[in-house]
């Protein structure tokens, strides 16, 4: 029977995580093992001491970008901690520590945590990290939906409880910074109750994260990732309980929810090697209100043969226009974030995808090398850049090791500064040492311009082929 966590987080990790918050700062140079042509910055915990790393999520504001991912990573779900990663001057150095307060490491008082998410509120000049808080009294549960907050990305503030109750899963937050917006400075932080068929919840602050009411919706699923349209309205796409990525949304400020519309059904293909991979939703929107939403899937390989990663927009939140190919370069792509350039639009909106690729989706646990890939959009999504190799590749057996398999974390994440480059944050492994995995948060040291690609088709790809069915849910993952 596995160790409660509180008993082995032991060593150097208890050491990082009780000193939070440990704040170190890092220019942005090569590290680590990141010698390739893409030169690569180290943003997580220094000198990789926390344990298995993954679960990224970024956010971008006035050339400020703040990270957040899990650290010590636990094989029965969960982490041990959160660290963040903060640069001031778009990219160019880091700060690093851990957020303090959240796990009984770090001084708080859940046993566990999992899935940040970043977010800034412009009305009231703070950046908010939500996570959870999880408990291992019997099995890892949600407790506990959590708000960390600071006014300047570095120093932050114990946790604030933004839900409770039931078996919480899947936090993701997003503040409405729209100018012209009657709901200018609320936010909202989405989650699902596990122990309800996961059924979708809303929390709503006003006040900068300090207080939160919880709103019911009658959604099911998991991974819900809210997005604000300039016009105040909410948009969330999430993954639901039949296999399907559809889509709920509120024009009131989180008061009423729309019944849920489909975007599309996700055509599955279940990656080699053990390799856990939900194809949870990754969506921005676009000046102009347009909402984008990416997931992984394999309708457009003979056979279902291997993932591509897919997208599909729509111009307000309730009819979704055709599924399109992001990637064609063969092999199996899973995890995308995807990032959009909040002040482009239309024809001209910029967006980046960052995901994980296998080159040979037939591959076997002994021979599945993963890859970290990347391409963007300069016309809204009509046509990508080339694929391009930011790391690898990884044996995917250096990945930490989950009840649900081989895992790099269930997200990645990538901001786009407005007119300038694209950020992802990602999950590298080394080989283990003495046993324990090696695998730390990194980005691409000054970010990736976004690069026009070829002139697109006239005519819209069909899918050729039907995926596996849908494994019996409801679904949680940590």
């Amino acid at each position: 029977m596995p160790l409660p966590a509180r008993r082995r987080v032991i060593g150097g990790l208890v050491a990082v995580l009780a000193a939070a918050p440990l704040v170190t700062s890092v220019p942005a140079t090569a590290a680590g093992a990141a010698s390739e042509a893409v030169p690569l910055t180290e943003i997580g915990v220094p000198e990789g001491r926390s344990g298995p790393q993954g679960g990224a999520d970024t956010y971008e504001w006035d050339g400020v970008i703040v990270a957040a991912h899990q650290v010590g990573r636990l094989s029965d779900g969960g982490a041990a901690g959160i660290a963040f990663a903060t640069s001031g001057d778009a990219g160019a150095t880091w700060t690093r520590g851990v957020l303090p307060g959240i796990t009984t490491a770090a001084g708080g008082v859940h046993a566990r945590t999992a899935d940040p998410s970043v977010a800034y509120d412009a009305a009231h000049g703070v950046w908010l990290i939500t996570s959870l808080g999880l408990s291992d009294d019997g099995g890892v549960s949600g407790a506990a939906v959590l708000t960390s907050r600071s006014t300047d990305g570095v120093a932050w503030s114990p946790p604030v409880v933004t839900a409770v109750g039931g078996d919480l899963d899947k936090s993701w937050v997003v503040c409405d910074n729209g100018e012209r917006s009657p709901h200018r400075g609320q936010c909202y932080a989405v989650f699902d109750d596990h122990a309800a068929g996961n059924a979708i919840r809303v929390a709503r602050s006003s006040d900068g994260g300090l207080s939160w009411s919880v709103t019911a919706t009658e959604a099911t699923g998991l991974g819900g990732q809210p997005v604000v349209r300039p016009n105040g309205t909410v948009v969330v796409p999430y993954l639901s309980n039949d296999g399907e990525i559809r889509s709920i949304r509120s024009r009131d400020g989180g008061t009423a929810w729309s019944e849920s519309v489909p975007v599309s059904r996700v055509q599955r293909h279940t990656p080699a090697g053990g390799l856990h991979a939900l194809p949870l939703p990754s969506a921005g929107t676009d000046a102009a209100g347009t909402v984008y939403v990416a997931w992984h899937d394999c309708r457009f390989q003979h056979g279902c043969a291997g993932n591509d990663i897919v997208l599909s927009t729509s111009a307000d939140g309730e009819k979704w226009g055709d599924v399109l190919r992001v990637t064609a370069d063969g092999g199996d792509h899973v995890i995308p974030g995807l990032g959009v350039d909040r002040t482009s639009d239309g024809e001209h909106a910029r967006l980046a995808v960052t995901y994980y690729r296998y080159a040979d989706a037939a591959c076997v646990p002994a021979t599945c090398r993963l890859t970290v890939g990347h391409t963007s959009s300069a016309n809204g999504g009509a046509s990508w850049s080339a694929p391009l190799e930011l790391h690898g590749p990884m044996a995917v057996g250096w990945l930490a090791l989950t009840g649900q398999g081989r895992s790099v974390g269930d997200y990645i994440s990538t901001s786009v500064v407005p007119g300038g480059n694209a950020f992802p944050a990602f999950a590298v492994a080394a080989p283990p040492a003495n046993g324990t995995p090696d695998v730390r948060t990194h980005t691409v040291t000054g970010g990736l311009p976004i690069v026009p690609g070829p002139q697109p088709l006239v005519s819209i790809e069909a899918a050729v082929a039907t995926g596996e069915p849908p494994p019996a849910l409801p679904l949680t993952a940590r």
